[in-house]
């Protein structure tokens, strides 16, 4: 491709962070990040490259307030191009800020409009490339609990011995895509400790007495995780932007994709702590990889951590998850992103304008194993959807509402999946899982309401049994294994807007659409049009406009 030749290329790219508004006391951070291989940030002893961010892995916290502007440099200095993409942002009217395959375009030692937290092509995410990021509250917001004594960010992952791109090769193979998975636990890029290839484990010093925030986000590939320390409860009061009611737990399941706020009281004796964290749907025992192992330190400890590991849940208690999931709800007393108090905004009375119902599973489409939803695989074509909306309303790339969202084809095949959500229209999604793992789905541009969770099949007969009163909001939820989850979404955000399985794998294979949620009205305070230095690629080229007819459509659809 262009610019193949040249050592380094870059594009300023400009982020709205949280609610993504101008307001008071709003302010612009401006950060440059160089990504990159490295060895030598590796957390294991094994030898394999590591995508750090300015030397750093996890890459360097993103800490800004609501209605902050970040604008971020971004340097790709790999081998192949990079997407990153800003998870759990709803990015009103800034659609071309999101950087997913089926909106932006990627280059190689170039990178793409608006920068983000993780990778999200080529199964880069599996060696690395993320980040935390903290948007805290406006000074004009009560925060329901006191200030804690301090903050600490909790990235907590599986991780692969090998590399990337020697999975990535092998990816078109069953065993492979549907049943090798990941090697051991990692928290914020550190190896369990008292493994034999770790480097290094993760530490947090506490003083006893005071109160303390973790936020813990599974920013793993694979395995939903189950999170505890030793002799402290923790207390829930976020997740991902939504502050909840507030419950006291031994044990968090934090599954893929999803974060979390608790805080953690330092009320024990002056010792080492275990911080454990352990696959959910998996066996393991105290000495397996798959034990993630981290150490909460007293100030003055001069005992270290030993013995048997704190015991969290059987991880195929269906019962235990369930129950938790169903606890977690929202706090309707308390204000977030605005002033006023969350219950302001509710589904108790809303009227359903569409209801989505999305099935997963595996198929072998033309050799290669695939994941697939309603039988339909998602392919990524060179031209990204949301150009050739912009310039051409789709023609020639994609057939609008040809996807079944109700219904499951007779056979499996590739498609480019783009089906239409009703401007200012209430959306139900009903997620089914028909794997015997769990399964995690992440809606881009908008928060949804979790208003229910069940066993077996779905149907309208269900809705008698969802919470309408207090659902909590969020961007990712779990799909339990045979199981089905059901969200309201709100689409008052036009766009193009991917709806994904968060599982690496599974996205990577093709479980994956995009929802076109349009607005006639050209007003640019609903949707922007494009930036000046938008990179074309695909039919479009690389010129500063629209050249050439459509290609024909790869494969036949449906």
């Amino acid at each position: 491709m262009a610019f193949s030749g040249h050592p380094r290329w870059w594009i300023l790219g400009s982020a709205l962070v949280a609610v993504l508004c101008t307001g008071a006391g709003a302010i612009d951070i401006f950060l440059e990040w160089h990504v990159a291989f490295d060895t030598t940030a590796k957390p294991l002893t094994l030898d394999q490259p590591v995508i750090t961010i300015n030397g750093m892995f996890p890459g360097p916290l993103i800490n800004a307030t609501t209605n902050d502007f970040v604008n971020v440099n971004v340097y790709n200095d790999l081998d192949e191009p990079l997407l990153f993409t800003w998870t759990g942002f709803r990015a009103p009217t800034a659609l071309y800020c999101l950087a997913q395959t089926g909106l932006m375009c990627s280059r190689p030692r170039i990178r793409s409009a608006l920068s983000s937290i993780s990778p999200s092509i080529n199964f880069q995410k599996a060696a690395g490339g993320y980040g935390a990021i903290r948007v805290n509250n406006r000074v004009v917001i009560n925060v329901p609990f006191p200030k804690p004594e301090a903050e600490y960010d909790l990235l907590i992952g599986d991780w692969y011995y090998d590399s990337y791109k020697l999975i990535r090769s092998a990816m078109n193979g069953p065993v492979v895509a549907y049943h090798v998975v990941p090697d051991t636990i990692l928290m914020n890029g550190k190896g369990p400790y008292g493994h034999p290839l770790s480097i290094s484990y993760e530490s947090f010093n506490v003083s006893k007495g005071k109160t303390y925030r973790f936020r813990i986000s599974n920013v793993g590939n694979t395995f939903s995780l189950n999170f505890r320390i030793q002799n402290h409860p923790m207390v829930i009061v976020e997740t991902e932007g939504s502050y909840t009611n507030q419950i006291t737990v031994d044990s968090l399941d934090v599954h893929v994709g999803q974060s979390y706020s608790v805080l953690v009281t330092a009320d024990q004796d002056e010792a080492d702590y275990y911080m454990v964290a352990t696959p959910k749907m998996f066996s393991v025992n105290d000495s397996s990889s798959l034990v993630g192992i981290g150490v909460l330190q007293y100030y003055n400890s001069l005992t270290q951590v030993g013995g048997p590991l704190p015991a969290g849940p059987d991880p195929f208690d269906w019962n235990f998850t369930v129950i938790q999931a169903r606890s977690i709800r929202w706090n309707l007393t308390t204000g977030a992103a605005r002033p006023n108090p969350q219950g302001t905004f509710n589904v108790s009375n809303v009227s359903l304008a569409q209801t989505f119902v999305l099935q997963n599973s595996v198929a072998e489409i033309k050799s290669s194993a695939r994941y697939v939803v309603n039988n339909i695989s998602y392919y990524t074509l060179n031209t990204p959807l949301k150009l050739a909306d912009y310039f051409r309303n789709g023609s020639g790339i994609y057939q609008l509402d040809a996807y079944p969202t109700r219904s499951v084809n007779k056979d499996a095949a590739y498609g480019v999946s783009v089906v239409s959500g009703i401007h200012k229209g209430w959306l139900e999604i009903v997620f089914k899982n028909n794997l015997d793992v769990m399964d995690s789905w992440h809606l881009d541009g908008f928060s949804f309401y979790v208003v229910g969770f069940g066993l077996g099949d779905w149907d309208e007969g269900a809705r008698a049994g969802y919470n309408l009163y207090d659902p909590v909001v969020r961007s990712t939820t779990q799909v339990y294994a045979g199981g089905w989850t059901a969200v309201y979404a709100f689409l008052d955000n036009p766009g193009m807007w991917n709806l994904r399985s968060q599982q690496l794998k599974n996205w990577y294979l093709g479980e994956e659409l995009y929802i076109r949620v349009h607005d006639p009205d050209p007003n640019p305070a609903k949707e922007q049009s494009p930036p000046d230095n938008l990179l074309l690629c695909g039919i479009f080229g690389e010129s500063g406009a629209p050249i050439g007819s459509p290609a024909p459509a790869p494969w036949s659809w449906w």
